[in-house]
């Protein structure tokens, strides 16, 4: 991976979370609030800056109340490839 660029998939994810306030009838002085962040936070989350905490995203996430779609997003055995190695996964979580 290396050389990889996360420019991209950071910028999509932003413009995601912009959506989903726009959607949801929300002002970025409402998310930040409840997020507990400030409106620039908020801001260079909806543009994709990779310096932002990543407690911060969770926090806009969990005011969106899309949290737990990102959590489940990246459950290892939601997918195709995780659920066959299912049983090397467990051996490694055993160490």
């Amino acid at each position: 991976m290396a050389g990889y660029k996360i420019d991209g998939p950071l910028s999509t994810f932003g413009e995601h979370v912009h959506g989903w306030r726009m959607v949801l009838g929300l002002t970025a002085q409402q998310v930040a609030e409840r997020a507990g962040i400030t409106r620039d936070t908020l801001r260079k989350i909806e543009t994709g800056d990779p310096g932002v905490r990543f407690g911060s995203v969770m926090q806009v996430l969990r005011a969106l109340g899309a949290l737990d779609q990102a959590v489940d997003a990246i459950d290892p055995l939601s997918s195709d490839i995780g659920r066959l190695r299912a049983g090397s996964l467990a051996k490694k979580r055993a160490r």
